[in-house]
């Protein structure tokens, strides 16, 4: 799955209403990959690491907590490509998610639950990107 895929992915799924903790999004999600194939999935967990990854960074997560500075990442992400491409552009668009509290954890769980789903089996997932929270090193240097 490429990058675009993934955007089309979330925007076909994302729900026509209110969706403030990502649930909707992170159910009909999972059941669009869980119908496979796997290699979907594990192409959407990539691309989901990046995602967060890229927004692992000091001028975001400066005063969050570890969870609470995933979470409000991945609403970053279940807002769509247009939200999420102005977040990185601009690190000010990104306060009122954390102000907010605006959290989509159940975003993070959708490639384990479709890939148990498709294999019967619990997922190690390994992906090239690590989206848990200061992962991203050169995010959180100093600037000098």
């Amino acid at each position: 799955m490429d990058e675009n895929a993934f955007w089309q992915l979330i925007e076909a799924c994302r729900p026509a209403g209110p969706d403030p903790d990502g649930h909707g999004l992170a159910d009909a999600l999972t059941d669009r990959l869980g119908r496979g194939p796997v290699y979907a999935v594990v192409g959407f967990a990539e691309q989901l690491s990046w995602a967060l990854y890229r927004l692992d960074r000091r001028e975001y997560g400066g005063d969050l907590s570890g969870d609470g500075f995933l979470y409000t990442r991945a609403a970053v992400v279940a807002a769509g490509r247009g939200e999420y491409e102005e977040v990185l552009r601009d690190p000010r668009r990104f306060l009122p998610y954390a102000d907010g509290r605006v959290w989509a954890e159940a975003l993070l769980y959708v490639p384990d639950d479709a890939y148990e789903h498709l294999t019967g089996e619990e997922w190690e997932r390994r992906t090239r990107y690590s989206f848990e929270s200061y992962s991203n090193v050169a995010g959180w240097a100093d600037a000098r």
